[in-house]
C-alpha cells in the first residue's frame, strides 16, 4: 500500500503546498473574475514544482539553474497570452505578472522551501488587494492608464442607446 502512495522523488507536503499556494492567490483572481483562476494557478505552481524537482534530482548533470530559466521563458509566454490590447489599452498585465510570481513559488518550492512559498503567496496577495484599496481612497493611484481603463470599462457596462 505504501508504494502506491509513494511518488519519488516528489513529495506529498511539496504538492499539498504547491496547490495550497496557487489556490490562495488564484482564489483571489478568480472571486475578482480575472482569467488567472484557481485551477490555472494551482497548476502553474504545481508543474513548476515538479519541473525544478525533476530537474534537480532525476536528470544526471542538468543545472537547475537551466531549468529555471527556462520555465521563466515560458511562463513568459504564457503571461504574454493572457494580456490584450484593447483601444490602445493594454489589460491583463496585472494577471500575467501573478502568472510569473506564481511561477516563481513553484520554483521556491522546488527548492525546498516550503514555508517562504506560503509567506510569498501571502505577499502577492497583500500586493492584489492592498494596491485597490489605494486606488480605492485615493484619485493619485487612478491617473493616467489606470484611469484610461476605468473609462473604457465604464463604457463598456452603459447601457446602448437606441
Amino acid at each position: 500500500m505504501q508504494a502506491l502512495f509513494d511518488i519519488d522523488p516528489f513529495n506529498w507536503p511539496a504538492i499539498v503546498t504547491a496547490l495550497l499556494c496557487g489556490t490562495i492567490i488564484g482564489l483571489e483572481r478568480q472571486l475578482r473574475g480575472k482569467p488567472v483562476g484557481i485551477r490555472t494557478s494551482a497548476l502553474i505552481v504545481l508543474g513548476t514544482y515538479v519541473f525544478v524537482k525533476s530537474a534537480s534530482t532525476l536528470v544526471g548533470n542538468v543545472d537547475a539553474g537551466r531549468v529555471i530559466g527556462q520555465v521563466i521563458t515560458g511562463i513568459g509566454f504564457l503571461g504574454a497570452g493572457v494580456m490584450l490590447a484593447r483601444e490602445g489599452i493594454v489589460v491583463g498585465v496585472t494577471s500575467a505578472s501573478a502568472i510569473w510570481a506564481l511561477a516563481s513559488i513553484g520554483v521556491t518550492i522546488g527548492l525546498g522551501y516550503h514555508l517562504t512559498a506560503i509567506k510569498l503567496s501571502f505577499v502577492v496577495i497583500f500586493i492584489l488587494l492592498g494596491v485597490d484599496l489605494l486606488e480605492d481612497y485615493s484619485a493619485a493611484f487612478t491617473r493616467g492608464v489606470h484611469a484610461k481603463i476605468r473609462d473604457w470599462r465604464g463604457r463598456g457596462i452603459q447601457p446602448r442607446q437606441e
